[in-house]
Parts: structure tokens; sequence; C-alpha cells
């Protein structure tokens, strides 16, 4: 909205021609997404409090995180409303990948609004069945690869695939990609979910793959690099630069409050919304491929869980790792929380580094 307001006053100000550059646009995007969220996360905090809205802890859980049981949850509330309003604000919406990518987020997060409720409620960390909460994300997935198929009507998007290190290898999905899209979104949204399991963790991870979509998203948009890259360009989706810079804003400020010891959780309205917000963007920027590297220490976590429970029915009761997913094992082998979050960022933050080196090589 301000992306339409501050240049009517051009003629009287001549330093608000610079609301016209996505660069600066994204900067003041994540700069008030960080500012809402900081001004705004005592509020919600109390309020949460006020309302009996704390997190259950699994019995299967490590003894550790027994003390963690009450804390403040579902402040996932607080990071989509940081992240989108700056969106609403900065962002020139007559694009529709920036729609598409808005919609998509609140759509994931309302799945995980629904899962934390009936958490909440019924006092226990079983809330929505698997197969109701797969249901749920499959369903906002159909959505976005519906849209996206609209948007190819336009020209405004195709539905072939970019394999990293290969530039030849460009095959086309055609009505496929909607599956595939669907796909993609499940993998992202359950990745960080399960990634969500200390303080600081997931938001953190979140965080640096936002930041990296950011840089992807404008060269994306971008037709002189674009071009040099050798990306498929499509000029609105430019714009969803200032939603992953929100993104980032959004997440730093939650972090302040959710750095150990957490004053509060996200919850899975925040760990589904993030996931699939992330993961839409990905699909929209036809970096569909790059998610899981970009992403690298949410495979891992995902990695653990399967190859645990393949193990475990494989064996008759063995563990491949002490304690699934990944996080938890290497609490499991004496390591302190804060250890294993700040080691796990580095990889989060290496991971992000050699994704963006992909880009020219192919």
């Amino acid at each position: 909205m301000l992306y339409y307001a501050l240049p009517q006053f051009e003629p009287y100000f001549g330093a608000l021609n610079v609301t016209r550059y996505i660069t600066f646009r994204t900067a003041a995007a994540s700069i008030t997404a960080l500012a809402i969220s900081l001004a705004f996360g005592p509020w919600v905090i109390r309020r949460l409090r006020e309302f009996k809205i704390g997190q259950i802890i699994r019995q299967e859980g490590p003894q550790t995180h027994r003390a963690k049981a009450g804390t403040p949850t579902m402040g996932g509330v607080l990071i989509l409303a940081s992240a989108i309003i700056p969106t609403l604000l900065w962002a020139d919406l007559t694009s529709e990948h920036v729609w598409v990518a808005v919609i998509a987020t609140a759509g994931f997060g309302a799945v995980g609004f629904l899962d934390d409720y009936l958490k909440i409620t019924r006092r226990s960390h079983h809330g929505l069945s698997p197969s109701q909460k797969m249901t749920g994300l499959l369903l906002v997935g159909f959505f976005v690869g519906l849209a996206v198929l609209y948007l190819s009507t336009k020209g405004q998007y195709n539905t072939r695939l970019l394999f990293p290190f290969f530039k030849n290898l460009i095959p086309d999905l055609g009505w496929f990609y909607v599956v595939f899209a669907m796909l993609v979104l499940a993998f992202a949204t359950n990745a960080v979910n399960l990634t969500d399991g200390l303080d600081g963790l997931a938001i953190s991870t979140v965080a640096v793959a936002a930041a990296a979509f950011t840089g992807l998203a404008y060269v994306t948009g971008h037709a002189v690099l674009a071009d040099y890259l050798l990306l498929v360009r499509f000029p609105e989706s430019g714009e969803l630069t200032i939603f992953c810079g929100a993104l980032v804003g959004a997440s730093l400020g939650f972090l302040w409050f959710n750095s150990y010891p957490a004053e509060v959780f996200m919850g899975d309205v925040g760990s589904l919304g993030l996931g699939g917000a992330l993961g839409t963007v990905a699909i929209l920027i036809k970096q569909e491929l790059l998610l899981p590297l970009v992403g690298g220490v949410w495979v891992l976590e995902a990695a653990s869980v399967i190859l645990q429970v393949g193990y475990f029915k494989a064996t008759g009761g063995k563990r491949l790792f002490k304690m699934a997913p990944l996080h938890h094992h290497f609490e499991q082998l004496g390591w302190s929380e804060p250890k294993v979050i700040t080691r796990f960022i580095i990889l989060a933050i290496i991971f992000a580094l050699f994704s963006l080196t992909t880009l020219k090589l192919r």
C-alpha cells in the first residue's frame, strides 16, 4: 500500500523516488517486519499466558525438556503477521506471484493453527491426526499447483524443472506439475516442523533460508542477472524479494523472544506456515530443486526420522539414533542445547551459501 501512496509525494520530497526500487522496499519490509515483531512480541506473549496457551511436552521426548511445559506457544501467529503485513505495505500488489505466496502462507499457517488449537483444548501433544494434517497440507499445495498453472497460461510461469549443475536438463512436467508442487510443499512444511524442537533452532534456520531466497528471488526478477545466470525470468517474481525480506525480519524479531531459553514457541502455526512460505517461493522462482540444499538442515532432520522409523521396523526394535529428530540425538550424546543450536545454525549457513554457488555451476 505504501508502494502506491509514497510516490504521490515524490514531487514534494524527491528522495521518495527510492520507493520505486525493489532493493529499498525489501530493506524497508525487513525492518518493518522486525519492528512489528519486537513491538508486539511482549503483548502476544502476555496474551498467550492469559489464555493459558502453553506448550504440551511429549512424554517420550528428552527429560531435560520437561521444564519447558507451559511455555506460551502458537507464537507463529506473530511471525506470519509480521511477515505478511509489511509485504502488503511495500510490495507491488498487482503481482500475482506475491498473492500466491501470501495466500499459501496463510493457508499452511491455518492448518498449523488448527493443529495447535486441538492440542491446547485436548491438553495433549496430539492435535490433528497425521492423515488429517497431511490432507490439509496437500489441499493448500494443490491450490499452489493450480495457481502456477494459471500463471503459466499468462506467460508468467512455466512447468519446466531446472536441475542444479545441469543446464540442459529442463524437463516439462505439464499438468503433473500440480502433484510435484504438492509433494515439494508437503516436504517443506513437515521438514521445518520436525526441526522445531529446540529453542531458536527452527526460526534461525528459516531466517538463513529466507535470506538465501531473498537473493534468489532478486536475481530471478532481474533481467541482466537472470540472463547471466541462465535462470528462467519472470519479471513479476521479483516482487517476492520483498516477501522474503519480510520473512527475514519477522524471523529475527521472533528469535529475540524464542532464543534459548525461549519465552515463546512458534507452534505448528509457525513451522507449517514458514515451511509453506519458503516452499512456495522456491516454486514461484523456479528453484524447487534447490530447496533441499538451501534447507539442508531440514533435510537432515527429516531424513533422521525416516531412517529411525525404517531401521526400528526392520530390526525389530533397534534404534539407529539415540533419539530422532537428529537434534535430539546430539542432546542424548551430551551436547548442551545451545551447542546443538549453534552448530546446526552454522550448518544452515554453509548449506545456504553453497546453494547460492550452484547458480553459476550449470
